[in-house]
Parts: structure tokens; C-alpha cells; sequence
């Protein structure tokens, strides 16, 4: 009898063991409801290549979703090149009208206008993932501080004489794509290795390539509406 119980109490623990461990492992990610502009927390599966602006939406909206703010509609600050029968798009014509605030309750920019200004606030201390972690920046052993836009300084497209854009984001092979610096730092003291949107082509498209120079496809998030 004794030994029944001793064994159905070892039953007992460990089951209850294996629910906590399981109710641990299903916690919900931390839920900031009221951010209107995050960094991606992870690139796409392919580099560069988010199946066009299209995938690069819904990748922003998925993250976003996940950590509560998904009722908003989220676009990804990337520009189009006019290649191959297609039409420009302007990144900064894609985001709304701002004012955009982050995971920790800062607002970065009040408007379009304010966000390609010196006055913006994307700093190494406000690039926040949708997770509330930050972005890491030149100083961490790992710098994710490339950020894809695909952009012009202005926020427009580039001329398709070149391909800033891997194809659109399309590619994820052969090809560039414009990155910004996030923490506003670089190897120089200029005006490019300070710019958030404009910083340097990638190496190439792929995701060995993006993570070379100092990034993961990591992508600017806003919300349109």
C-alpha cells in the first residue's frame, strides 16, 4: 500500500511539473497595444526577398499582431524602383501621417516631415523591436544596425538605372538594397553613416550577405493609420 502511494505521489509531482513547465512555455510575448512604429525583431526567411512591399506588409503586421497592436494597419518603410514595367513607390508616401510611438512609449517622429528631419529621435537608445527588446547597435558583439528601406535620404525611391531594392524585394541572391544605419552611427563622421534611411548598399541580397555588413533584414515598421 505504501509503495501504491509513494508511486501515485511521484505520478502526482511530475505531472504537476509538466504542466508548469508547459503553462511557462505558453506565456504570451509582452503586448504594447498603443506602439506605432517598431524595428522588426527578426528578418524574412529568404534575406532580402519578402515576396515584394506586399510581403514585406504582412511580415510587419504579423509581428505587430503578436505583440498586440495588430487592429492598426502596418506597413514596411521599403521603396520601389520603377524596373521592369513597374512604378515607383516612396516609402515615405507608404506610412501615414504620424505622430509614431514606440514599444517604451517614445514618440521617434511627429509627422513625415519630422521623420526625415535632423529632429527625429532614432537613436541606438530608441530602436526598439516589437518585443520591446532593443535593436543591437555597433557597439553590441552582434550589430544589427542595417536596416533595408531601400530609400533615398528624402524617403523617395532611387532612379532604376541601379538596383537599390534586390529587385523589389524580390531577390535574394545577386542584387543591393539601400540600409539605413538605426543607431545613427558608422565607421565615418558623415551625413550617411548618421542617416537612419540611407546609409550604404548590402553586400547582396541573400541573408549571409545583409548580416556581413552589420544587419539581419531587419525592417522599420509603421503604423498607417
Amino acid at each position: 500500500m505504501r509503495r501504491e502511494i509513494k508511486v501515485a505521489a511521484l505520478a502526482m509531482t511530475t505531472a504537476a511539473l509538466a504542466f508548469t513547465g508547459g503553462s511557462q512555455a505558453q506565456q504570451p510575448p509582452p503586448q504594447f497595444p498603443d506602439m506605432t512604429f517598431f524595428i522588426t525583431s527578426v528578418g524574412g526567411s529568404q534575406g532580402a526577398n519578402f515576396g515584394g512591399l506586399e510581403g514585406a506588409d504582412r511580415h510587419c503586421q504579423a509581428l505587430a499582431t503578436k505583440a498586440g497592436a495588430g487592429s492598426k494597419t502596418w506597413r514596411a518603410y521599403l521603396s520601389t524602383q520603377a524596373v521592369g514595367g513597374a512604378t515607383a513607390v516612396n516609402a515615405k508616401d507608404r506610412i501615414g501621417k504620424g505622430p509614431w510611438t514606440n514599444a517604451k512609449g517614445v514618440v521617434i517622429a511627429t509627422s513625415v516631415e519630422d521623420l526625415h528631419s535632423p529632429n527625429n529621435k532614432i537613436t541606438a537608445e530608441t530602436n526598439v523591436a516589437e518585443t520591446g527588446r532593443l535593436i543591437p547597435s555597433r557597439f553590441y558583439t552582434v550589430n544589427q544596425h542595417d536596416i533595408l528601406t531601400g530609400s533615398q535620404a528624402d524617403g523617395t525611391a532611387f532612379p532604376p538605372d541601379k538596383d537599390m531594392t534586390c529587385g523589389n524585394w524580390t531577390k535574394s541572391g545577386e542584387g543591393n538594397a539601400m540600409v539605413g544605419h538605426a543607431d545613427r552611427m558608422g565607421l565615418r563622421d558623415d551625413d550617411a553613416s548618421k542617416s537612419w534611411n540611407a546609409s550604404h548598399p548590402s553586400r547582396a541580397c541573400d541573408a549571409a550577405s545583409l548580416v556581413a555588413t552589420g544587419g539581419a533584414g531587419l525592417l522599420y515598421c509603421f503604423a498607417a493609420n
